[in-house]
């Protein structure tokens, strides 16, 4: 008997693609810098440190400001950094503009969605369910979801499989050059977001569409699980 392929996912990136959590990344890693006696990082600065998971975050505002500490250091600064962002998951963070109601235009076409990030599973959970999003997706899965993480094509293939979709059939959200690579490793379409944290113009690294803003992605979604598939597999 013929089974029905299964329905278009669309994968996306958490931090800086689908919310914008940088006032609460920040705010919290300079509080643990102030209180270790080390210079705030300012904002604009920071913001492009995000993408790479908490830990990595601590790393580069030390680096920022002169300090390089040891792996115990960074160990003891990534606990509290977590517990402390875990009280403000969602005190600034807000959804970006339009991410509303592309999801219900692509949910209206057909369409599933996941979440694969360098977050921590419990606090991407966290937040999403703070913001109201987390029923939207099919699968949630952070750095320590598998034993690997972006840009591991196994983290985004990995999503995919929890999410029930197929790679053929999926679209990633992303808005790093991480999320790029890891779609492209994986062999699946990648959209970039221009509003993100990249320390470099998103389309100088080479995506297959980039959005200025949410209203275009459904026909972004669309226009690629039409072009990468062997017939059409979505209509907006």
């Amino acid at each position: 008997m013929h089974q029905p392929a299964p329905a278009p996912l669309v994968v996306f990136d958490l931090d800086g693609t689908l919310v914008d959590t940088a006032p609460d990344l920040i705010d919290t890693l300079n509080g643990l810098l102030v209180r270790e006696g080390i210079t705030a990082v300012p904002f604009d600065e920071a913001r492009r440190f995000i993408g790479g998971g908490a830990r990595l975050l601590i790393e580069r505002g030390l680096a920022a400001q002169g300090r390089d500490c040891g792996s115990a250091a960074i160990d003891r600064l990534y606990a509290v950094y977590v517990d402390a962002y875990a009280e403000r998951i969602a005190d600034l963070s807000r959804p970006f503009p339009g991410v509303i109601d592309a999801l219900d235009a692509l949910d209206g076409a057909g369409c599933r969605f996941a979440v694969c990030t360098n977050k921590l599973e419990r606090l991407s959970r966290k937040l999403l369910d703070a913001l109201g999003l987390a029923g939207r997706f099919r699968a949630i899965c952070g750095q320590d979801t598998f034993a690997v993480m972006k840009p591991d094509p196994q983290a985004l293939l990995g999503t995919i499989a929890a999410a029930g979709g197929d790679p053929a059939r999926t679209v990633m959200v992303g808005d790093s050059g991480t999320d790029i690579l890891t779609a492209r490793a994986s062999g699946v379409p990648v959209v970039a977001v221009d509003f993100g944290y990249t320390e470099v113009p998103i389309a100088s690294l080479g995506p297959d569409r980039v959005i200025g803003h949410y209203a275009e992605l459904p026909d972004a979604v669309a226009a690629l699980l039409d072009t990468t598939a062997g017939t059409p597999t979505y209509s907006g």
